[in-house]
């Protein structure tokens, strides 16, 4: 019986640890401060204690993440839940849902100069607009201009590219530009447009009710692998309370892969994705990555002002809280 009882243990001993499910992960950009808790994730191990072996890739711009996830390619992102909407209305036989909301409250904005004669939402008619297509800020320029009253016709809208919108308003061939919050007002700074002369409108502050950036799956991962999806979701819940609770050493997880990178700038980057747009007192109330019901009703109805829809979608069609933790792992202080 010994003997048995010893080769049962070296048998035992032996027996490979449980197999990692392999992730592929992709940003909605380039690798900057906001991206910091998926990397803190990976880099304090909380993927591999869910036995995920996570790869976390950039993207060349906002819209390729929904695609890329879509087509199987990645199976997880982080997306524009507005821009996800639309997009399943285009494409209604491909079931792609968010299951997080990463931004409560979206980082859309305005940004603007007081020397450019435009301190306010309507002083922006008779002016010249830079909206790239690819930033969803841009998207959300006609439910802007509906809700705060702005005779769109009388701004021009010129789409411009993300890397030149900066300098183009810094050099005044346009009078505002769209980006986010923690985007084109650091770097204009950084091209000696003076802080006290630049203005940014964020749109939540003017009347939006949309939620923001969200984590996407895979359709087909979701259905084979609930159990990844689920502790993926439960490994960034830890990596955002850890980001929170140290920035200034999370975003370190940044920096070591940006080689361009300033600690400082993705470091105001972080903090205002944290403070502005991710720990909302709505956030402090409810729990990390919940959507409200009834203001995702709300947000659809905003987004029909200016997307015409083919099938108007259901929150349910959008989001998908399976695969949440429960509730008190999500609290944040």
């Amino acid at each position: 019986m010994a003997v048995l009882a010893t080769a049962a243990l070296t048998a035992a001993m032996a027996a490979p640890a449980c197999a990692e499910t392999a992730v592929k992960f992709t940003l909605d950009g380039r690798v900057e401060g906001p991206a910091t808790p998926f990397l803190l994730a990976l880099d304090l191990g909380y993927f591999k204690a869910e036995d995920l072996d996570v790869t976390i890739e950039p993207a060349g711009n906002p819209a390729e993440a929904i695609t890329r996830v879509a087509n199987g390619g990645y199976d997880f992102g982080v997306a524009d839940i507005n821009a996800l909407i639309r997009w399943r209305d285009q494409n209604p036989s491909v079931p792609l849902k968010a299951v997080f909301i990463v931004q409560n409250r979206p980082a859309y904005a305005i940004v603007t100069r007081k020397s450019r004669g435009v301190d306010d939402p309507k002083e922006l008619e008779g002016k010249k607009l830079g909206a790239p297509a690819a930033d969803p800020a841009s998207a959300q320029w006609p439910v802007f201009a509906k809700v705060n009253g702005i005779d769109a016709g009388k701004v021009t809208v010129l789409n411009v590219g993300i890397p030149v919108r900066e300098p183009m308003l810094a050099a005044g061939e346009v009078d505002a530009i769209t980006g986010p919050s923690y985007g084109p007002s650091i770097n204009l700074r950084q091209k000696s447009v003076p802080a006290e002369d630049i203005v940014v409108m964020l749109m939540a502050d003017y009347g939006l009710d949309l939620y923001g950036s969200a984590i996407i799956v895979n359709p087909k991962f979701a259905a084979e692998k609930p159990e990844a999806v689920k502790g993926f979701l439960r490994a960034y819940v830890k990596a955002v309370k850890e980001t929170a609770k140290d920035p200034v050493n999370a975003v370190l997880s940044v920096i070591q892969r940006n080689g361009g990178a300033t600690r400082d700038i993705e470091l105001e980057r972080l903090l205002i994705a944290l403070k502005v747009h991710m720990l909302t007192p709505e956030v402090k109330a409810n729990g990390l990555g919940e959507i409200d019901a009834a203001r995702f009703e709300r947000a659809i109805e905003q987004l029909a002002l200016g997307y015409a829809f083919k099938n108007k979608p259901k929150p349910a069609d959008i989001f998908d809280d399976s695969f949440l933790p429960p509730e008190e792992e999500r609290k944040v202080e």
